[in-house]
């Protein structure tokens, strides 16, 4: 039982060229989207989006790639990576970036300390402790 859930936790999930999915996708392991999403997507791994790949909705995932267009908020927990064909509107939440030449961002990024906020501590008790410092 134990080789299936590292099985599970290595598994790559693949949206193909040409599919289009509308709802909410949650995997524990790494998932590629070459196709269009609407909805939300929760990636325990890596999450990457290919040069023809278009999501629009929520993304919170541990590291992503992102060659495509996001239209949506984003939380990385660890590293995002802006591709030099990347086309991202909306909010970026993360530990690190980075931004290639080329790439396009329009909305607000935090880095660092915030990363919080994506791993379910609550912005009120950061608020409080911004005051009190």
């Amino acid at each position: 039982m134990a080789k299936n859930n590292i099985a599970d936790n290595q598994s790559v999930n693949l949206i193909g060229v040409g599919t289009t999915i509308e709802g909410d996708i949650t995997t524990n392991g790494d998932m590629r989207i070459d196709g269009s999403l609407t909805g939300s997507i929760n990636v325990k791994g890596k999450l990457v989006i290919g040069v023809s790949g278009f999501v629009e909705g929520e993304i919170i995932c541990q590291n992503a790639d992102v060659s495509g267009t996001i239209k949506g908020k984003i939380g990385v927990s660890e590293l995002l990576s802006l591709k030099a064909s990347a086309k991202l509107s909306g909010d970026i939440i993360t530990n690190k970036i980075a931004i290639e030449p080329g790439a396009a961002f329009s909305g607000s990024c935090s880095m660092g300390g915030v990363i919080k906020d994506i791993k379910g501590g609550t912005a009120e008790k950061q608020q409080l402790a911004e005051k009190t410092a």
